[in-house]
């Protein structure tokens, strides 16, 4: 257990973001905003889902006006370079290492999926370059492609590429599967289900840019958006064959990021090497049709469950089957977020005896898929919460009801799951009592009784989540830097992405040292400057980051207090060390940090910490209520309250936007978000025209509010909240849903919950009770008929 000190750090302020002000006035540092002199860069992309790439003629786009240079992918590999590489997590069935096809900066000799760069073309603008990507002319032989995750595992399916014997990545399993077995076997209450969770493509406000750029001196610089600049130029240099030092990434502001710019791309590499034989910088933006085909994709599993109960709705096991797309390859972390990473919180907020959970990822011809904004919790979370819902509906007993029955009691804290997770902390009956106060159930008739009145059918669901941070890289380090013109510097290798790391961390020092927030600077994002780090996902920054800035915030206080003792030539414990402000105190005299400075002669003082954790697990409960209209099948999400638990709320405003924005994502995949390949391979909703994100009609103001439990894995006692909106909000939205159908008989429709698909639901619904009335008629007529 570690002590927390999270009061001492500004706990519970809400200063105004210090980002907001240059992003409102147009001064953002966007990649797109880098100024300087550029050659420009298009991309030409397979049009075949799987293909031999035959040839390449890039003569004519070679004289083209403007073009400097036109390569392959054969061109690039015979500069030695490697294919990129991602994180080696599972096995095969039969003990290798996980499967997949190279992913090369450019393809080579195949491609395997639509939207796989070929070649690229650098000219000197960009209209330029992609008229000349046009006029490249590849032939393409067309091979065997494979789309449909369950057609990809069936015995006899084409393999997604040439290298592999079958389409199977790797094996994930967890759990006793006999024991659940008997379990199943001899239980009261089985409830099965079969559930989608869809395709979504991960959409930022900021499309993907990069700006490359190499010389003798210097190496390989990048810029672009990149969660994880250290991790990225560790990719980029394994892949290009050179030291990590002949990588510098550069990240300025994020127009977020939500999981899809973690690590590099293929672009990435093809640019830098691109640069280099051209000696130039290159610039390459994508537009948002492209982004469609270049930035990973997310979810895509398909789960079989199986849940055994007693007849008070007691689960005494649960079992999943998974069939997890990891598209056409691996991606960094294409093959975490399915299997270990979502699945420590397989067994939710709920007292689970026994669980098995087996995983198997696939390839198929599709875009790779990657993390998004809870990679993985959000799949194992949905399928849980949907089977309660059920199991509930079978056996009778209201949803809140067999939540509560379940719940893992907060004195059971720390709580050994039997998914080998132990969560930390946290009152689950609690968050579930808060939210239902928050949502005003005494009025839940009353709300049902005015949409029936207008013709809507009304539904009210219920969520529980459990969300778990990043334990890839559990560890952090911060350097802070005062200086003798009264600026405070934070070094920090966590990554801002528009979730306020800025303001968070220059706050804490704020607090903590009683300096002016305007004179504290935070850098992040230069591999140049920042010396290490591990980057922002799975909801790290504050608990890994935030504790490291306040273990270095207290060294350099250490370091002033010694310093001052030494000139003074008093005992160091004769120093009274400040606990609110940069004041230090002995017999009398004060001393700032600034005339410390002056009186001791040195120009700055400087301290780093190290701080590195277990996880922690924040938590949640989220309640939806909707109206549908039967006549069109229409959704509205009429009322959504978001209670959570993430620890200390180190900056309440920033949090709260955090839930507000996951939960936007969250009812996105719900109602609206979904891939759709057709037979080819091709996606055919592919742009803003046909893939569909919600307006701001399109949801309501949200109730969110916070019922923390301390962590005690970190001195903040913080857990992280950027990510349980998208965790807890599709579950809670579809039993909404599903709830407001019951009078129909629907027991289950998967996400996205569309007009069409609910209309034909509830359409199908009142045929069949047509044709049984009319069947129940005529049985009737005919037995009251005379012999």
């Amino acid at each position: 257990m570690v002590e927390t000190f999270g009061a001492n750090f500004g706990a519970g302020l809400s200063s105004a973001r210090l980002e907001d002000l240059r992003l409102v006035r147009g001064r953002a540092n966007y990649a797109a905003n880098f100024d300087g002199e550029f050659v420009y860069a298009a991309f030409v992309r397979s049009p075949y889902a799987h293909a031999r790439i035959r040839s390449i003629d890039c003569s004519e786009a070679r004289k083209a006006d403007g073009v400097h240079l036109v390569v392959s992918g054969a061109d690039m590999r015979d500069e030695s370079i490697q294919p990129l590489s991602f994180a080696q997590v599972l096995k095969r069935q039969d003990g290798a290492p996980m499967a997949s096809p190279a992913r090369w900066p450019l393809a080579v000799e195949e491609v395997h999926y639509v939207g796989d760069p070929v070649a690229l073309v650098i000219a000197r603008d960009r209209e330029s370059a992609r008229t000349a990507a046009e006029s490249v002319v590849v032939d393409y032989d067309e091979l065997p492609h494979v789309i449909d995750l369950d057609a990809a595992v069936t015995d006899g399916a084409p393999a997604a590429s040439t290298e592999l014997s079958d389409n199977i990545a790797g094996i994930f399993s967890l759990g006793d599967s006999a024991a659940v077995d008997a379990a199943i076997q001899a239980a009261p209450h089985v409830t099965r289900l079969r559930l989608i969770n869809n395709r979504v493509v991960v959409n930022p406000m900021e499309i993907r840019t990069a700006v490359a750029s190499h010389s003798e001196d210097t190496g390989f610089v990048l810029r672009g958006s990149f969660q994880a600049p250290h991790l990225s130029q560790q990719i980029i240099a394994a892949s290009l064959g050179v030291t990590s030092d002949r990588v510098r990434i550069i990240v300025g502001d994020m127009g977020g990021a939500f999981g899809a710019r973690i690590t590099p791309y293929p672009e990435d590499v093809a640019l830098l090497l691109a640069a280099r034989r051209l000696n130039r910088s290159i610039k390459w933006q994508c537009d948002r049709n492209e982004l469609f085909l270049s930035d990973t994709h997310a979810r895509d599993h398909v789960t079989d469950g199986v849940l055994a109960l007693d007849r008070d709705g007691r689960i005494l096991a649960a079992r999943f089957d998974v069939l997890a797309n990891l598209g056409a390859h691996i991606s960094y972390f294409g093959g975490n977020a399915p299997t270990h990473t979502g699945n420590r919180v397989a067994t939710g907020v709920y007292d689970i005896p026994l669980i098995h959970v087996n995983v198997r990822t696939v390839i198929t011809n599709t875009v790779p898929t990657g993390p998004y904004r809870g990679a993985g919790r959000p799949e194992a979370i949905y399928r849980l919460e949907r089977m309660l819902d059920v199991a509930a509906a079978e056996l009778g007993i209201d949803p809140v009801d067999i939540r509560r029955r379940n719940l893992i009691p907060a004195e059971k804290m720390p709580y050994p799951a039997s998914s080998g997770a132990t969560y930390d902390s946290g009152n689950f009956a609690a968050l579930i009592d808060r939210a239902l106060a928050l949502s005003n159930p005494e009025g839940v008739e009353s709300r049902r009784a005015d949409a029936r009145a207008r013709d809507k059918l009304f539904g009210r669901g219920i969520a529980c989540h459990i969300d778990t941070t990043s334990s890839l890289v559990p560890a952090e380090t911060v350097t802070v830097r005062y200086l003798h013109n009264g600026v405070l510097e934070i070094y920090s290798g966590t990554q801002a992405m528009g979730q306020g790391l800025e303001t968070t961390f220059a706050q804490m020092a704020m607090a903590r040292l009683g300096l002016p927030i305007g004179a504290i600077r935070v850098f992040q994002g230069d591999t140049a400057i920042v010396q290490s780090g591990h980057g922002s996902y799975g909801s790290r920054s504050l608990y890994l980051g935030g504790s490291a800035l306040a273990l270095a915030l207290e060294n350099l206080i250490d370091e002033a207090a010694k310093s001052l003792a030494t000139h003074l030539r008093v005992d160091r414990k004769q120093i009274a060390v400040p606990h609110s402000d940069s004041i230090f105190r002995i017999d009398g005299e004060t001393f700032s940090l600034a005339r410390l400075l002056g009186e001791t002669g040195r120009t700055h003082l400087e301290a780093s910490a190290t701080f590195e954790s277990v996880n922690c697990y924040p938590s949640g409960c989220h309640i939806c209520e909707v109206e549908v209209d039967p006549t069109i099948g229409e959704v509205k999400v009429t009322k959504f309250v978001a209670v959570d638990d993430v620890g200390t709320v180190m900056h309440p405003m920033i949090v709260h936007g955090q839930i507000h924005g996951g939960v936007a994502q969250g009812i996105s995949q719900a109602l609206f978000e979904g891939c759709h390949y057709d037979t080819s391979g091709q996606l055919v909703n592919g742009s803003f025209m046909d893939y569909t994100l919600p307006r701001a009609t399109d949801l309501p103001a949200f109730k969110t509010d916070f019922v923390p439990t301390s962590s005690p894995t970190n001195p903040l006692g913080a857990k992280g909240g950027g990510e349980s909106g998208a965790i807890g909000a599709p579950p809670a939205v579809v039993n909404a849903v599903m709830n407001a159908l019951q009078p129909f008989g629907v027991r289950h429709l998967d996400m996205p919950l569309l007009a069409p698909t609910i209309w034909r639901a509830i359409s199908a619904q009142r045929i069949e009770t047509d044709v049984r009335r009319a069947v129940a008629g005529i049985h009737s007529s005919l037995t009251s008929m005379p012999a």
